[in-house]
């Protein structure tokens, strides 16, 4: 699948950008603008995502071949891989099946382990109750919203990913249907198998609980060559939370 991108700066070292789960690569573009000054950074839209093809298959293995085709069709030698939560397990699928074509990886607040899909499912469900044809103005898609997802913040992220289709009526960016159907296909980390030798950096928020103790140990079964970094006063969302910190740590290791 041929993915949608951005592009910024114009180094000799190439920075893929992997979001996470709802997310997109407009999450990304202010830590991207800031690390054009020293890579040429790439910021993708995973399948069902962004401005992304819509697909009815949704699982690590063809997520993974994405970015590898994307690599490939761009002629890409050695780059950085950056993965975002679901992105940073696709980055961690790709090190795994395709060790030869990456330099560096840097996986952001994620383990590999499972992860229950619970809430996210649940979330989904909320969303898909919203008859968007109902409405007209954001601000009344919003409030529909709101009833079920009190969180702002959630509520906010998700409704960056709406938007006007050709036909100016408001639609979803992510595929909604077909992730309420497959989201359990990310719940795993069947895919790590044996040890990664690729230098790894992962960056975990203070106040998250996606990396904890026992999945140190997990990390440093499978993952030879690493460090992990934690970014003070941030939770999941480290990029956004604290994003100097966030980006003094990426910089400092992609540049040595």
């Amino acid at each position: 699948m041929k993915l949608f991108a951005k592009t910024y700066g114009s180094g000799n070292t190439d920075l893929i950008i992997i979001h996470g789960l709802f997310g997109m690569s407009d999450n990304w573009s202010t830590i991207a603008k800031r690390l054009a000054a020293n890579f040429k950074v790439h910021l993708l839209d995973l399948r069902n995502h962004g401005r992304s093809p819509h697909s009815d298959v949704f699982n690590y293995d063809v997520l993974s071949d994405d970015v590898v085709e994307y690599i490939y069709d761009h002629n890409i030698k050695k780059p950085i891989l950056l993965g975002h939560s679901l992105g940073g397990k696709v980055t961690m699928k790709l090190a795994f099946s395709y060790p030869e074509i990456l330099l560096k990886q840097v996986i952001v607040d994620i383990s590999p382990r499972e992860y229950s899909i619970d809430f996210h499912k649940d979330l989904l469900s909320k969303i898909i109750k919203v008859n968007l044809d109902d409405y007209d103005k954001r601000s009344d898609v919003e409030e529909a919203l709101s009833a079920d997802i009190p969180d702002f913040r959630i509520r906010s992220f998700v409704l960056k990913n709406l938007y006007r289709d050709i036909n100016k009526t408001f639609a979803w960016r992510f595929n909604v249907e077909i992730l309420i159907q497959q989201i359990s296909n990310i719940k795993e980390a069947s895919f790590l198998n044996g040890q990664c030798d690729i230098e790894t950096l992962f960056i975990r928020g203070e106040n998250s609980n996606y990396i904890n103790k026992e999945d140190e140990f997990l990390i440093q079964k499978h993952f030879s060559n690493l460090r992990i970094e934690t970014i003070n006063g941030a939770g999941h969302w480290v990029h956004a939370e604290n994003p100097d910190d966030f980006y003094s740590q990426v910089l400092k290791f992609c540049s040595n």
